[in-house]
């Protein structure tokens, strides 16, 4: 099969018009974000807020002009406009096909087969919140429920190395939805798998919003018990849109122990408080370093203060994790250490955490459910 270059699909793309301005779309300087990787191609087509709702026409017909193109596998093609955080979505939501097969309506529930969607978020990066979603979903396979990866990093992707599958080509067999990737009995989804890994991704907010909406409807989750989401570190507006997007059951917060990494948490909290997605706790991670060659513990960051901090919030403490190298090792190896040593501390710290995920997500569910009523 022909290798397809940016070039072979900024050719195709010249051939599509604007239809009020009569130029095509590359002239004009609409397109952005171009990423192509083994086949598969995504792109932002900035347009103005007035016209978004009209130009969804335009965003399928650059998708077929893509699609036709010998060597493409599947196209992503998202309008992107300057838009105030208050503005209705406009246009639309860009699909993994280009034969302009119609997509799901912005109304249809994302995610109908998962029955809980755990976010796993900290208020800035560095704290090992990749290390820690992925030993979560590992650990709560482990208690035999059927789980799925989504990696929403889209500037900084690291699920697929963490878990062994850099380089994996999601495919597509009907055209219009995408398989995910399976790793260690995870389903995983990743833009790891769909840009190069040291290719920087230059989008704006709302392409971003498309591409992690796009990832979360049109691929195969089938039916899963839970759904972990590695979010970007942060509290921004990609952050905040995706609690507002995504049916979240409950979100988990990783922080070091010491004050600047807890006021960063702190934030990530009240952040998912703010749009009432249920914070189930927080994890102490590099909480203590244990000397492999004497034994000694030392207290790098501090030790306890997400303790107190979750006693403050008036949040439960889920557990603490050690600064290990063996963690640290096996993430960057692809093979975590709940799979990688399953018998060993560290996997069982983190089955701990997971058992009291899950209670807490059976507490949440139920309550939606409400009081059975016995008539006596």
């Amino acid at each position: 099969m022909a290798k397809v270059s940016e070039k072979d699909v900024l050719k195709a793309l010249g051939t599509v018009q604007d239809p009020d301005r009569r130029q095509d779309i590359v002239s004009l300087g609409m397109i952005s974000g171009l990423a192509v990787k083994d086949g598969h191609v995504a792109f932002s087509i900035e347009v103005d807020p007035q016209r978004g709702s009209k130009l969804e026409p335009l965003r399928k017909s650059a998708e077929q002009a893509v699609y036709a193109l010998s060597g493409v596998n599947t196209v992503s093609a998202v309008l992107t406009a300057e838009r105030t955080a208050t503005a209705a979505p406009q246009g639309g939501h860009g699909h993994a096909h280009g034969h302009g097969h119609a997509h799901a309506p912005a109304e249809a529930p994302l995610l109908p087969q998962v029955k809980a969607i755990i976010a796993v978020a900290s208020g800035k990066g560095g704290v090992g919140k990749s290390t820690t979603a992925v030993n979560l979903a590992l650990a709560l396979q482990s208690l035999g429920l059927s789980v799925g990866m989504f990696d929403a990093d889209i500037f900084g992707p690291s699920q697929p190395r963490m878990l062994g599958v850099s380089g994996a080509q999601p495919q597509s067999p009907d055209g219009q939805r995408i398989d995910p990737i399976e790793a260690f009995g995870l389903k995983v989804m990743s833009m790891g798998f769909l840009v190069p890994e040291d290719s920087p991704v230059v989008w704006r907010g709302p392409m971003v919003m498309g591409a992690l909406e796009q990832m979360l409807r049109d691929v195969n989750w089938g039916e899963l018990d839970v759904l972990v989401v590695d979010m970007p570190p942060g509290t921004g507006d990609t952050q905040l849109t995706m609690t507002q997007k995504v049916p979240l059951t409950g979100a988990v917060i990783v922080s070091t122990p010491q004050d600047i990494a807890l006021l960063d948490a702190r934030k990530g909290l009240n952040m998912f408080r703010k749009v009432n997605v249920p914070v189930l706790g927080i994890i102490e991670n590099m909480s203590t370093y244990h000397c492999p060659n004497c034994g000694h513990e030392a207290h790098i960051f501090g030790h306890g203060g997400a303790r107190l901090e979750a006693a403050k919030l008036s949040t439960d403490f889920l557990g603490e994790l050690p600064l290990a190298i063996d963690i640290r090792t096996t993430s960057d190896e692809g093979k975590p250490i709940t799979v990688s040593q399953p018998d060993g501390p560290h996997a069982k710290a983190y089955k701990a955490i997971a058992e009291k995920v899950w209670a807490k997500i059976g507490v949440l569910q139920g309550a939606k459910k409400g009081p059975k009523i016995v008539m006596g």
